[in-house]
């Protein structure tokens, strides 16, 4: 486990690191609930290599290593396989709301969507690396909740698949469904 203070300067994140945050194991004296991101296998990146964190914006970098049996795989589609698309875009939002919880974001995140995306190719079971680059990312902090928005580039072995423009993630406070799978507050759409 690290501290609050230190998850908040880290530039780079292992696996097993990311695996802790994603089951809220890995930061101590959180001033405020933070954000979650999936777990396996819903996780759709295995480490982070670079971030910036500017009071102005930022970016993150981070990669997936393609595994031949993913779940997806297996059925998407059945003698035609490829990881669907909306994953990539999901890993992007995934990966976006992480950099706002280490900008200070609290509460709970949700995908807001995106104003562009382009599909210029696919991920294969063969395919090796799947990279994602979020950029351009600025980070907006009003009482109760926060908007992080950028641009992504998604490549795979070094190939320019996907170009997201305009994504956006929000998180916000009041709104985690904490007695799941009973009926309680915030367990409905009202």
């Amino acid at each position: 486990m690290i501290t609050y203070e230190e998850f908040t300067t880290k530039k780079t994140f292992n696996f097993q690191e990311i695996l802790a945050f994603s089951r809220g194991n890995l930061v101590l004296n959180s001033p405020h609930d933070l954000p979650q991101i999936p777990t396996p296998p819903f996780l759709m990146f295995d480490r982070i290599l670079d971030i910036e964190h500017k009071s102005r914006g930022g970016r993150i970098v981070a990669e997936q290593d393609v595994k031949l049996d993913a779940w997806f795989f297996q059925c998407h589609f059945r003698g035609d396989p490829v990881q669907p698309g909306c994953l990539g875009v999901d890993a992007v939002w995934q990966l976006t709301g992480f950099w706002g919880c280490l900008m200070g974001a609290p509460g709970s995140g949700r995908a807001l969507g995106a104003k562009e995306i382009a599909f210029n190719g696919q991920i294969r079971p063969h395919n090796k690396i799947v990279k994602y680059d979020i950029h351009n990312l600025k980070f907006v902090k009003t009482p109760g909740q926060a908007l992080m928005v950028g641009d992504a580039n998604v490549y795979v072995d070094d190939k320019l698949i996907y170009e997201i423009k305009g994504q956006r993630v929000g998180a916000f406070t009041g709104i985690k469904y904490e007695t799941y799978p009973w009926e309680g507050p915030n367990g409905e759409e009202k």
